[in-house]
């Protein structure tokens, strides 16, 4: 599949940028890795974006990288509102919000509680190879189904070096399949191990809530940084992105963790 004419796209600040685990970098401007049951190959060249995959369509794909939404207008009301954001919108000009699968998104940022990048999908790679499905000519497995973690003993679950989260993993896929896939922050926020952060995460990047406002450590500091706020007022940071970003806090967040974090690694 080729997507021509794409604009505001660039796969390292999308795939890097915290959202996601499962894809890793295979040559300029390419990354190899999985959305759900399907593996694919995707580059960027010429203002195309070029996917070699397993499965999934082009309507598929075209939702998962969120190809109809205009960036560039996003990040011109950003600036427009709060013009100190202007310079992490530039630096991370590629960023896209993936539509990732629900409940592989719990699954995940619950095992990134904690946890540094690395063994995040280190980890979640042994969960896939463990209880996924073999994606047919790819070598990687599909993210497992509900019903298999919640059929998984947590001491399998421990063999896979998941550490307290094991019974967190296995709670979450039972109450998934009782209740069906959350609707709201405070929904999330009653699966056992989910707490404000997470659960935030699980709302933008699983749930597709652009207002939401993860708050982690790189975030806190940048409040501290931009704004003054003190590094404990998690609420007081959740309030005034509300107001000053509104129904775009999301990716506001997106481009300033990315802007912070990068350039401190380099």
């Amino acid at each position: 599949m080729v997507f021509e004419n794409i604009k505001d796209i660039d796969l390292t600040h999308t795939f890097e940028c915290g959202q996601c685990f499962r894809w890793v970098p295979d040559g300029p401007d390419a990354y190899t890795g999985a959305a759900g049951s399907f593996a694919g190959r995707v580059s960027l060249s010429d203002g195309c974006l070029n996917i070699e995959a397993t499965g999934g369509d082009e309507e598929f794909w075209r939702r998962y990288f969120d190809l109809d939404t205009d960036y560039g207008a996003i990040k011109k009301r950003l600036a427009e509102s709060e013009p100190l954001i202007k310079p992490a919108t530039e630096y991370g000009y590629g960023i896209r919000i993936l539509n990732q699968d629900p409940f592989e998104t719990i699954i995940s940022f619950i095992i990134s509680q904690n946890n540094n990048i690395p063994r995040i999908r280190k980890n979640i790679e042994s969960l896939c190879r463990a209880y996924g499905e073999p994606i047919e000519g790819s070598g990687l497995y599909s993210f497992p189904s509900p019903e298999a973690l919640a059929e998984a003993r947590v001491c399998d679950l421990a063999e896979l070096r998941l550490g307290y989260r094991c019974e967190y993993i296995r709670a979450s896929a039972e109450r998934y399949l009782k209740e069906g896939c959350p609707e709201t922050r405070e929904e999330l926020l009653e699966f056992h191990g989910i707490g404000p952060k997470v659960a935030n995460c699980i709302m933008l990047f699983g749930l597709r809530d652009t207002a939401a406002f993860p708050v982690d450590t790189w975030v806190k500091q940048i409040m501290n940084d931009m704004y003054g706020f003190d590094l404990k007022d998690t609420k007081g940071m959740q309030a005034f992105a509300a107001e000053k970003y509104g129904d775009l806090a999301g990716y506001a967040q997106q481009y300033l963790f990315y802007y912070y974090r990068d350039r401190s690694h380099k």
